[in-house]
C-alpha cells in the first residue's frame, strides 16, 4: 500500500476507556490536517461500525491486546489492515507503544514506510442435526469450558473425523500462532510464530487424560463433542466473548476460517522474538538498556 491509496482511515477508541477519547481526537484531527478522510467510534460494539470500516483503507485501533482482538474480528472480512496505539496493559498485538509516538508514526505512515502482516484466523461453527445453528471467528482461540470455574467436563475430540482422545479437563483451548502467546502459554503450551498457519490444542488442567498439546496443519478441521454425562453447562467462547451455550446434542467444529486478520507493522519482519522476551525477560530488555 502506497501513500496515495491511504484515502481514509478510521479510528476506534477503546469504549470502556475514556482516557482514549481525547487520544482518538488528536489522531483523526492530525489525519484530517494531512488531508486524509477519517471517522471515528469513541463507543462502539462490533455492528456498530461495520458500515464504515468497509469503506476505510486502514482503521486505527486504540486500547490493548483486547481491543486489538475487537478490531480485528470487525475488519477481516474486508480485508481492511489494523494499526494498533497501545494504552492497555500487555499490548502485545499493538504496534505503536504510548500515544507520544504518535506523530513519530504519522510520518512513517504518510510515507508508506511500514508492511502488513498477515493472521491466520479460526473459524468456530456449532452444529444440530448437521444444521449451523452459529458461527464466529477468532483470532486468538476457541475455549470450551464449564460455566462453573474449576468444574471438570469430559469432551470428545476428533480430528478430520477420527477420534482422537477424550479430555476430562477444565476446558480445552484451540489457539492460532497468534493465540499461543495468550491462554495456551499460560497452560503449558509451546510458542508459534505469527507466519506459522496451525492449528494448537491444549486442555486446561487435565485429570486422568491426554495432557500434552496437539499442533495440526491449517486444513485440519477439530470436531468436539460434548460427553452425554457432563454435569456442567458447557459454554463456547471465542477471544474471550461467549459465542453459546452448548447442548448435550451440539457439536463444535473448529477450522482455518476463510479471513485472515491483517496489521500495519513499522518494526522488522523478525520483531516477533524480540518483542516476545522483552515482555517473558523484563530484566533482559532492562540489561539491554543500560547498555
Amino acid at each position: 500500500m502506497t501513500t496515495t491509496d491511504l484515502t481514509c482511515i478510521g479510528v476506534l477508541a477503546h469504549p470502556l476507556r475514556s482516557r482514549t477519547f481525547p487520544v482518538a481526537q488528536r489522531i483523526v484531527d492530525n489525519l484530517r490536517e494531512n488531508g486524509i478522510n477519517t471517522w471515528v467510534h469513541k463507543e462502539w460494539v462490533e455492528a456498530d461500525v461495520v458500515e464504515n470500516v468497509s469503506c476505510a483503507d486502514m482503521v486505527i485501533a486504540i486500547g490493548g491486546d483486547g481491543a486489538m482482538l475487537r478490531a480485528a474480528r470487525v475488519c477481516a472480512p474486508f480485508k481492511i489492515p489494523v494499526l494498533g496505539l497501545n494504552m492497555g496493559q500487555l499490548g502485545f498485538l499493538t504496534e505503536i507503544n504510548s500515544p507520544d509516538d504518535w506523530e513519530n508514526c504519522l510520518e512513517r505512515l504518510l510515507k508508506g514506510d511500514y508492511w502488513i502482516e498477515d493472521r491466520m484466523m479460526l473459524r468456530a461453527s456449532v452444529l444440530h442435526n448437521d444444521e449451523v445453528l452459529v458461527s464466529g471467528d477468532a483470532l486468538n482461540d476457541v475455549v470450551i469450558s464449564g460455566n462453573i470455574f474449576g468444574k471438570m467436563i469430559k469432551l470428545d475430540c476428533y480430528i478430520d473425523e477420527h477420534w482422537t482422545t477424550t479430555y476430562n479437563a477444565d476446558a480445552l483451548v484451540i489457539a492460532t500462532a497468534t493465540g499461543s502467546t495468550a491462554y495456551t502459554l499460560a497452560l503449558g503450551g509451546p510458542i508459534l510464530p505469527p507466519e506459522l498457519h496451525n492449528i494448537l490444542i491444549v486442555p486446561a488442567a487435565p485429570h486422568l487424560s491426554m495432557d500434552r498439546p496437539i499442533v495440526i496443519s491449517e486444513g485440519s478441521r477439530v470436531e468436539v463433542k460434548a460427553s452425554s454425562n457432563n454435569r456442567s453447562e458447557i459454554i463456547l467462547s471465542v477471544d474471550g466473548v461467549v459465542l453459546k451455550h452448548i447442548k448435550k446434542a451440539d457439536r463444535v467444529f473448529v477450522q482455518a476460517s476463510e479471513h485472515k486478520s491483517r496489521f500495519v507493522r513499522f518494526r522488522g519482519r523478525n520483531y516477533f522474538y524480540r518483542s516476545l522476551l522483552d515482555r517473558l525477560e523484563p530484566r533482559s530488555q532492562r540489561a539491554k538498556n543500560d547498555e
